[in-house]
């Protein structure tokens, strides 16, 4: 992300405030923002709860950024569809099938590009098949491997809980979960970033994903499993080959992209304030908590795609048109001044915050998730003895793109 901008008179046509002449902001671009957080509140001053933006290829797009206009969306399917095929930018074609913003916002055949009974008919396949696989041991999967991952790094004295740990434990768990060799899951491990990072290399890695999962689909057709592809293929809803893999596809990217990122950030403020790592080691303080700290500042994914506009209409003292395109600011929506003015107010035991969107399509595996970062916390500090950061909190950076900002590397020392 980053805060070129873009005159109205040179906007593309369908550009929600164009013809106003208004400069908007450009949420793509190669210097990625370190503080994307400043570019929201900059916005909110300029524009409200509701911003006009220019995404990649200049495709415009409002970002919503006051909390309860966020709910107003989310909660409100019939007014802001997810079906992207109402797209007027894609409608009226000047959105390509390679254009790179298709991975992240076109239309799907899986339950979040659908509403209704669609929606719920795909929807029940995949709740079924998520609770069936949390009562499998999802902890002891997670156990397993965040020990497993330990032992790589754990005679060295140093590591980077980021590239050696929050990203590798998610996924590890998930090849469990899908039924997926565990080689296949650590190669997806750059596919998944790819695609939320943008460019022309997230269609490549995009449609590597799908081919990985195509076959894995194949072969538990005729070698069956107490898996989550397994329970898709054998669902009474009855779900087509594209279904299912569109499905997994869904299922592994979302919960890998945020959990790791989700880990990295609990890991970061736990190594970064003494206070509460002393807490959650003498049990004063529960991982669960730290958690939900981290998802109200700075939640896993801090913009969703999408939602399009159903009619016209009016949000955030703004005209949106028919077939417009709308982004959810969760990372702006948590911290919107008018539901937290005083951002040092604690948020311990407040689970409203935004970080798994709401209404109908709240993430329905959030529980996996936080199971894999509970236990992933906890073995990591029993593991190992004087855990601290290597360098100075100051020197730990982030990388922002369009969807999410996420920790570059936590360098950490500890005994041997």
């Amino acid at each position: 992300m980053n805060e070129q901008t873009s005159n109205g008179p040179d906007a593309p046509r369908g550009c929600p405030v164009a013809h106003g002449g208004a400069e908007l902001t450009r949420l793509y671009g190669p210097d990625a923002a370190t503080d994307p957080q400043a570019i929201y509140e900059r916005l909110r001053k300029e524009h409200g709860s509701v911003a006009p933006v220019l995404l990649e290829g200049d495709v415009p797009a409002w970002l919503v950024l006051g909390y309860r206009d966020n709910r107003r969306v989310l909660d409100n399917p019939r007014q802001f569809s997810r079906d992207a095929r109402i797209w007027r930018d894609w409608r009226e074609g000047r959105i390509a099938e390679s254009h790179p913003l298709v991975p992240m916002v076109g239309w799907r055949p899986d339950c979040v590009s659908q509403d209704g009974e669609p929606h719920r008919r795909l929807r029940g396949a995949v709740t079924d098949g998520l609770l069936a696989a949390s009562s499998r041991g999802i902890r002891r999967h997670a156990t397993y491997f965040a020990n497993k991952q330990i032992d790589a790094f754990a005679d060295a004295g140093r590591a980077d809980l980021v590239a050696d740990y929050a990203d590798q434990l998610p996924m590890l768990v998930l090849t469990r979960i899908l039924g997926l060799p565990q080689a296949d899951g650590l190669r997806l491990v750059e596919s998944c970033a790819q695609v939320f990072k943008g460019g022309e290399d997230a269609l490549v890695h995009n449609g590597h994903i799908m081919e990985i999962l195509g076959e894995l689909a194949q072969r538990k057709r005729t070698e069956p499993g107490s898996d989550f592809t397994t329970a898709l293929l054998e669902h009474p809803a009855a779900l087509d080959e594209d279904e299912v893999v569109s499905h997994l596809r869904l299922v592994l990217i979302a919960a890998h992209t945020t959990t790791s990122n989700l880990l990295a950030r609990v890991l970061e403020l736990l190594l970064t304030d003494t206070a509460r790592l002393s807490g959650l080691i003498s049990g004063q303080l529960n991982v669960s908590a730290v958690v939900e700290e981290v998802m109200w500042n700075t939640p896993p994914l801090s913009v969703l795609p999408a939602r399009f506009a159903t009619s016209e209409l009016e949000l955030g003292g703004h005209d949106i048109e028919e077939g417009d395109l709308l982004l959810l600011g969760l990372a702006p929506g948590n911290v919107d001044p008018e539901i937290r003015p005083d951002e040092g107010v604690a948020v311990q035991g407040n689970q409203s915050h935004l970080a798994f969107s709401a209404g109908p399509h709240e993430c329905p595996g959030q529980n996996i998730g936080q199971s894999i970062i509970e236990v992933g916390v906890d073995v990591l500090l029993h593991r190992l003895t004087g855990l601290r950061l290597a360098v100075p909190p100051e020197e730990l950076g982030s990388t922002a793109t369009t969807w999410q900002s996420r920790l570059d590397s936590l360098p950490v020392e500890f005994a041997v």
